[in-house]
């Protein structure tokens, strides 16, 4: 199937608001032991430039969840590949997603974390898209509110592999 990509927020936007929600996340954890968890695979281009932007030494991490496969619809099915290094029992963790959507993925980790008693649990993400999510999962830090869009790709977020390395978000639009 042919499809095409539609320019939703391009580069410059992106630098702009991850420079500031890098402002943010400091000031909200100044002189606090803070864990930045980076979910792999989509998040790490967020990542690497967020935490250019965080002046408070997080120590990092990475976990691995898949739910897409190759298609555009979460498969239901949460499978956890890699889990943290780091202890975060008495730390503040901020979990740095690229979007969250139905929500699953966020609430799995919020779930498995919470019980390794942090101080406290919070999420990041590039893109916010409240209309699709299926479970009550809060956004402390949000890049980008993204509702009536369809699939998005680029800055990390992929389609079967592909688009990741784009330096915008764009919608994927099926032709055919």
């Amino acid at each position: 199937m042919a499809h095409r990509l539609n320019v939703l927020v391009p580069a410059e936007k992106i630098a702009a608001r991850v420079a500031e929600l890098g402002r943010e996340v400091s000031e909200a954890y100044r002189n606090k032991p803070l864990v930045c968890v980076c979910v792999l695979k989509g998040a790490f281009l967020f990542f690497a430039d967020l935490l250019r932007h965080v002046d408070v030494g997080p120590e990092i991490d990475f976990v691995r969840l898949a739910s897409y496969g190759a298609g555009t619809a979460s498969s239901g099915t949460i499978t956890f590949s890699k889990d943290l290094e780091v202890n975060i029992e008495g730390k503040h963790v901020l979990i740095v997603e690229d979007i969250v959507d139905s929500g699953r993925s966020a609430e799995f980790l919020v779930h498995v974390f919470s019980k390794r008693n942090p101080r406290s649990l919070k999420i990041c993400a590039l893109v916010d898209k409240k209309e699709r999510r299926e479970t009550d999962v809060p956004i402390a830090f949000t890049g980008f509110n993204l509702t009536g869009k369809g699939f998005l790709v680029g800055f990390g977020m992929d389609y079967a592999e592909r688009y990741r390395e784009l330096d915008a978000i764009y919608e994927l639009i099926r032709e055919g």
